[in-house]
């Protein structure tokens, strides 16, 4: 009987000791801009024409980073790539649209897919296909507009509930000014 008791006031002690208390008052307000997401992160626009490399059958264009941006790390920074496509726009007109690459277009000879690879220097975008592409329309290789954005790993990996395929999101989250 003294175990079974001793079972029973145990249990209770570690039921109330696990129990919720209040929350207590909430800390002070910290000053504007020191969340360290003020600004960081960088953006610009290139439009360009996409160049046919026939030796490995893409298109490819370097696109400078240019030297202004300046970031923590850049070895390890998040670089994000976006196509503008001109949508029709209800009662005439178009409208932006941005789709961050990679995108893939289904053609009747077969798929496209625009992908890009970066270094701390630059940034190469490129559209790759399972078919031959030399005779790819120009719709898909000239006066092809693309955003770039840099953001500092630490502040990419900090905001990950960001849909980062969103590109209006993104500019409003990291307070981004296009160049």
């Amino acid at each position: 009987m003294k175990k079974l008791l001793s079972l029973i006031v145990l249990t209770s002690l570690f039921f109330v000791a696990c129990s919720d208390g209040d929350p207590g008052p909430p800390g002070p307000q910290g000053p504007p801009g020191e969340d360290g997401l003020d600004g960081l992160g960088y953006t610009f626009e290139r439009t360009v024409d996409l160049e046919y490399l026939s030796d490995v059958n893409y298109y490819s264009q370097l696109i400078d980073i240019p030297a202004a941006v300046d970031t923590f790390e850049p070895e390890s920074d998040a670089v994000l790539v976006y196509r503008l496509e001109l949508l029709d726009a209800e009662g005439g007109g178009t409208i932006d649209s941005w789709s961050l690459i990679p995108q893939n277009f289904f053609l009747e000879q077969g798929t496209i897919q625009y992908v890009y690879n970066h270094t701390v220097a630059d940034v190469e975008i490129i559209i790759d296909g399972n078919f031959d592409l030399s005779g790819l329309s120009s719709q898909f290789t000239d006066d092809q507009t693309f955003r770039i954005v840099v953001l500092p790993s630490a502040t990419f990996q900090a905001n990950a509930d960001v849909d980062f395929s969103n590109f209006e999101q993104v500019k409003d989250r990291f307070n981004l000014s296009v160049e």
